[in-house]
């Protein structure tokens, strides 16, 4: 019965479509939708938004993973920002830097994009504002003609190919007097290539990387030690790179503040983007001659740079709560890059917006912001403190400026003690050719600075006079700010140590005695346990 009924069932609805095929010749037709929309700009082969309300790029229909963070970026609503402000207020040119546009991608002219087409599709920074249009590759996918964005800037010491180069970066939109961090960068230490003789130092004379030296000093070399594998125009390229706004920012994703690529309030150094080159050498180690260090500044941040003297033992944390304590949690940018608004002092108006993208903590200012010579005076007239102010550190741009000077003071007073470099040479020569104590042992006993067993008191007293005094070009260069307990504290201790060590030195002048005992006391008050049983 059972199967009779099944059978039935089964009759009927063959029997039913059979009639209700019979009554129409329609046939249903799924076809999916092409994975691209045609270019409201034709001429130019700008893409745009696939699908304009849900940010959806046509790039982004084959390349998720960029279309997924690229959304959580500010890029992404640079349109809205201007559809927000008050009715007016967004003039015509601002939209070329909101939008697909000329801008970023190549020569200024002809005008493409919402330049030439004010279509909703080119709204926002996209893809294709940085990588140029993207239709062509769509139309036949391939590496033959695949758009890739610049990673150079003009003046990164990567020569431009031609003139499309200037509009083919950051620098079309991120410059001028609204925002001018290309120009503040092209002044920068950032967009220099570090020359020796006639050779890159990130590279060696046959041309090949310097393998210890590229991953700071050439911008490729950076990205590729930290294993950033984008494809980009200079990236198999003969040359030095600068480290341009690209190494610094991920231009597709938003993983820390500002899209930079690492964390600036990391306390890890090798955690911390600045910290990342920042921090070479700092200490030294056994086996070596080599008495110098090399890019320390994290470490003196941090308190952990430096030879310790015998006797007298530095306890990390609280010497680094100085500029790196928790007032200033952005550590080397808290105070590196700061914004300023400039006015005119004859009209008042708006003239200048300063970025901080010098990367100088306390610029020689005037009126248009920071100068183009920075060998101002150091005070408040002639420099800002206010980066001292807004970390949190300092509660006035006198008091900040008055503590610079008495540190920079101190650290003069022990440093001549242990060494004055006469003749200029950045070595420690025997007396009488320099002077100071080190000077005398150089000359007495020359042996205790090419000691390969151990760490001699002559050898970490050259240490830590090239990290904190103003001794040598590639020491700490902060001339104390960095961290001014553990400057003056280590100087005074390598003054108790050398003249323990090496009886022959004379004894430091009352002054002198008298900034060794007070940078001493003051470190006693700081970290009452921080010396050891028959310590100083």
């Amino acid at each position: 019965m059972l199967r009779m009924l099944r059978s039935r069932a089964v009759g009927a609805l063959v029997g039913g479509l059979a009639v209700l095929s019979a009554c129409t010749t329609e046939k249903i037709v799924f076809k999916d939708r092409e994975p691209f929309n045609p270019p409201p700009d034709a001429a130019a082969g700008f893409l745009g938004y696939y699908t304009v309300n849900s940010k959806q790029t046509s790039c982004g229909n084959c390349h998720q993973g960029q279309q997924t963070v690229w959304a959580q970026t500010a890029h992404a609503g640079a349109y809205k920002t201007l559809a927000d402000l008050p009715a007016n207020q967004a003039q015509a040119f601002c939209y070329s830097c909101h939008t697909v546009s000329t801008n970023g991608n190549g020569a200024p002219t002809p005008k493409r994009g919402w330049d030439v087409v004010q279509d909703s599709a080119y709204r926002d920074v996209q893809c294709e504002s940085c990588h140029g249009p993207g239709n062509n590759h769509a139309q036949a996918p391939s590496r033959s003609n695949w758009p890739l964005a610049r990673a150079g800037m003009a003046s990164s010491g990567v020569p431009a190919a031609s003139a499309a180069a200037s509009n083919s970066t950051c620098a079309a939109c991120h410059s001028g007097t609204h925002h001018p961090f290309a120009e503040e960068w092209g002044k920068s230490a950032h967009s220099k290539v570090v020359v020796e003789g006639t050779t890159p130092v990130a590279r060696n004379a046959d041309g090949t990387d310097r393998a210890s030296c590229s991953p700071c000093h050439d911008g490729k070399g950076t990205l590729k030690a930290w294993g950033v594998n984008t494809n980009y125009i200079e990236k198999d390229s003969v040359g030095v790179m600068a480290t341009t706004c690209t190494v610094c920012h991920d231009p597709h994703a938003k993983n820390n503040p500002k899209q930079l690529r690492f964390s600036i309030t990391a306390r890890e150094p090798s955690a911390n983007l600045c910290m990342k080159c920042h921090d070479r050498r700092a200490v030294l180690a056994v086996g070596t001659t080599r008495l110098t260090p090399h890019a320390p500044q994290g470490d003196v941040l941090l308190g952990t740079a430096g030879y310790r003297p015998q006797g007298v033992s530095i306890e990390e944390i609280a010497v680094a709560t100085t500029h790196a304590s928790s007032a200033n949690t952005a550590l080397c940018a808290g105070c590196h890059i700061q914004r300023y608004t400039f006015n005119d002092p004859a009209s008042g108006n708006f003239t200048f917006q300063a970025t901080g993208h010098r990367f100088l903590p306390i610029p020689c200012v005037d009126a248009n912001g920071p100068t183009d010579a920075q060998n101002c005076g150091y005070n408040t007239a002639s420099r800002s403190f206010k980066g001292c102010v807004a970390t949190g550190c300092h509660n006035s741009e006198a008091i900040a400026a008055s503590a610079f000077t008495s540190r920079r003071a101190t650290i003069a007073v022990l440093a001549d003690q242990i060494w004055v470099d006469t003749d200029g040479d950045a070595t420690v020569d025997a007396a009488p050719t320099d002077g100071g104590m080190l000077a005398i042992v150089r000359r007495d006993r020359p042996t205790e600075f090419t000691n390969t067993t151990k760490i001699t008191p002559a050898m970490g007293a050259v240490f830590n006079m090239t990290t904190f005094a103003e001794r040598y070009a590639n020491g700490d260069g902060s001339k104390g700010t960095h961290n001014p307990f553990l400057g003056t504290a280590l100087l005074a201790g390598n003054i108790v140590e050398l003249r323990a060590a090496y009886p022959f030195l004379p004894a430091p002048p009352a002054a002198v005695q008298a900034a060794v005992d007070r940078s001493l006391n003051e470190l006693k008050i700081r970290q009452p346990n921080a010396f050891k049983a028959g310590g100083k």
